[in-house]
């Protein structure tokens, strides 16, 4: 199994997951030509998508997916509140609910309901019958369940948004503060490292930090919380930015 990054942060998102000839593309908050192009900068043809998985309906996650889904034919998976959010529906495909299980080819999927000023959002586990792999972005808090549907993974993507006291002193009105900062939000820096420690790490063979706001968080600030937290390594930490992504990590 392996995963790649098309690109993470507000200005669009994107991931891959694939295992032997299935592809699964999360979210598609990308233009089509510029989707086109991030697949094909990872080795990816759109014809060889299985399916788009959607989290929530907000614009960085979502613009793309219809114009993709229509012009290559690929079933889309949601659900029913995100599309019931987004102000361009889709056809749906199939639509999901948190602690359901889903089956695209090579790649079994749980889905995880989570806290976030969404109308229905959902996070995802993937699995090949031999390692797992949890992307979890776009979220506030966390509860018991959460951290019971991403215990025991061989990798990990998670969501260091930003760093309090960059939010705290930042321009964001106050309004937009709250929002960003509250239990349906976004993780901070400590919250996503906190996380970690409280599902164990030291198993991971990778630990991906998404989503970084570009105004109210650095990449060295989102390291240096993880590595003050759980002791690893900065170098083995790894960072999905908004322009390039994250090329192909593979699961062995």
């Amino acid at each position: 199994m392996r995963f790649a990054v098309l690109g993470s942060g507000s200005r669009g998102n994107g991931t891959l997951v694939a295992s032997n000839d299935t592809y699964v593309l999360v979210d598609c908050g990308f233009s089509l030509r510029e989707t086109e192009r991030r697949l094909a900068r990872l080795g990816v043809s759109p014809h060889q998508l299985s399916a788009i998985l959607v989290t929530h309906e907000h614009a960085d996650h979502v613009h793309g997916v219809g114009l993709l889904s229509r012009r290559y034919n690929l079933p889309v998976y949601l659900s029913t509140g995100t599309l019931r959010g987004m102000r361009k529906p889709v056809e749906a495909a199939g639509f999901l609910s948190g602690g359901q299980g889903l089956q695209l080819g090579a790649l079994h999927i749980n889905v995880v309901s989570v806290a976030h000023d969404a109308l229905e959002p959902t996070q995802f586990v993937f699995s090949n019958g031999q390692r797992r792999f949890g992307l979890l972005t776009d979220l506030g808090s966390y509860c018991a369940s959460v951290l019971q549907s991403y215990h025991g993974l061989d990798a990990l993507m998670i969501e260091a948004n930003h760093c309090r006291d960059m939010l705290a002193r930042g321009r964001y009105p106050y309004f937009l503060k709250e929002r960003v900062g509250g239990e349906l939000g976004h993780l901070n820096n400590h919250q996503a490292a906190n996380l970690v420690s409280e599902l164990g790490w030291q198993d991971l063979q990778h630990l991906v930090l998404a989503h970084l706001s570009s105004k109210n968080n650095l990449p060295q600030l989102a390291r240096q919380c993880f590595v003050d937290t759980l002791g690893c390594d900065p170098d083995w930490l790894q960072v999905a930015d908004q322009d390039s992504g994250l090329d192909w990590r593979y699961i062995a």
